[in-house]
């Protein structure tokens, strides 16, 4: 996958994407052992001047380690931010996820 051929919806500068599509191929699940870009849990990114804004799910309501990988997502894409730019985390649950979000290299770790 390249940053020409994102899984998720991106609006902003051409040259953040490689970067962002890096950073966050470095937030892991820990309960399925495998980066939240391959479980299909970012719905989108949008960076402009003032902030870089993620849409993100999680496979469930009830995952405990939402926190961990929201923070992770945060502290990732502020790495990134330029001065003054805020980094907005968006948990959403439309539309629900599905398995057929997971990337073909998800779905062969997890033998499907």
């Amino acid at each position: 996958m390249t940053a020409d051929t994102l899984p998720y919806p991106y609006a902003g500068p051409h040259a953040l994407r490689a970067s962002i599509l890096t950073a966050l191929h470095r937030v892991v699940d820990p309960e399925l052992a495998l980066t939240i870009v391959d479980v299909g849990l970012i719905y989108g990114i949008d960076v402009d001047d003032q902030r870089i804004h993620a849409a993100i799910t999680m496979t469930s309501a009830a995952c405990p380690v939402t926190d961990v990988i929201l923070d992770e997502v945060e502290d990732e894409l502020g790495k990134l931010a330029g001065p003054g730019m805020r980094v907005e985390v968006e948990l959403v649950w439309e539309p629900p996820w599905t398995p057929e979000r997971m990337s073909a290299r998800a779905k062969a770790f997890m033998g499907w």
